[in-house]
């Protein structure tokens, strides 16, 4: 009997939070060891479809990096990276379309449908689809001077990477209306028809600003930020990243992340999350309890 009381609390416990964000909508960033390893896959299956069901609305942003890593070598292509975006040439780009749009993409979508309900059902969409991301080539110079890592000039023809220019959100409501649960690869199109590889955090940024989404939420493999210590900070405001990047608390591939995460609550999201994606069902973790599982970022004055 303390047990089943015990399960109550804790429905209880959520109820709060499923009455402040019911009809809301949630971007997540899907990447990392939640993609890798089979039990988190189906955990984070589990919490997106849990999140409809519960009248919130999420949206899927993936990422890809190993996989079109391992279908490059297997295809005899190289895989070159400057501080760490992947140069990108034209027929590079052709296999990560393939990749992302195709085996990873649809990977997630059969993953979610086989645990999903009948009239739940994720749908998988690139940027090409409905004009969804209409993107332009990376001012890869600007991006590394924004970054702190700045490169040379003559290193700086990354190919086909891009940036976001902007995102229609047309097909995304239309889907929302009718119940599915989008799954966006990282691959945007400019006016001419070309395809870009796109960081999937920004992308996640752009599409939860365009949305003005409740929270965008990005699944890493750490347990959140942390101070000068190595501890973990629960909850900081925007000036706090600024200031934790000057002083090289944040520092390499995280600082795209947050940076993302800054970017899209000044497009309006209220809140940004950096999630421990190792830990099975993080995203209700985060959401449904007092305690959370990673830190929450929120806009300063």
């Amino acid at each position: 009997m303390e047990r089943l009381i015990e399960k109550a609390e804790i429905l209880m416990e959520a109820l709060p939070y499923i009455t402040k964000f019911r009809g809301k909508t949630f971007v997540v960033k899907y990447g990392g060891n939640a993609m890798a390893k089979n039990d988190l896959r189906v955990a984070f299956a589990q919490d997106i479809l849990m999140l409809k069901y519960l009248g919130i609305n999420p949206v899927i942003v993936h990422g890809g990096g190993p996989q079109i890593g391992e279908y490059l070598k297997k295809m005899g292509l190289e895989s070159r990276f400057i501080g760490g975006l992947r140069v990108t040439p034209k027929e590079t780009m052709d296999v990560v379309e393939m990749v992302l749009g195709g085996l990873v993409n649809k990977s997630i979508v059969m993953l979610i449908n086989r645990y999903a309900g009948g009239h739940v059902r994720a749908v998988g969409l690139t940027g090409k689809d409905g004009g969804l991301i209409r993107a332009k080539k990376l001012d890869a110079e600007e991006y590394f001077r924004e970054m702190g890592n700045f490169r040379p000039t003559e290193l700086l023809d990354l190919g086909h990477v891009g940036e976001v220019e902007y995102v229609d959100t047309q097909i995304l409501k239309h889907l929302e209306e009718d119940n599915y649960i989008p799954v966006i690869a990282p691959v945007g199109f400019d006016g001419d028809g070309n395809a870009y590889n796109i960081n999937a955090d920004f992308v996640a940024s752009s599409v939860a600003g365009a949305l003005k989404a409740e929270k965008v939420m990005f699944l890493t493999d750490i347990e959140g930020l942390k101070d000068s210590e190595g501890n973990v900070i629960s909850s900081l405001r925007t000036e706090d990243i600024v200031k934790m990047i000057e002083n090289g608390v944040i520092t390499g591939g995280m600082i795209p992340k947050v940076k993302a995460a800054v970017e899209a609550l000044e497009n309006g999201v209220k809140k940004a999350h950096i999630l421990d994606g190792r830990i099975p069902h993080c995203i209700l973790l985060e959401i449904f309890t007092t305690e959370g599982v990673g830190t929450e970022i929120v806009k300063g004055e």
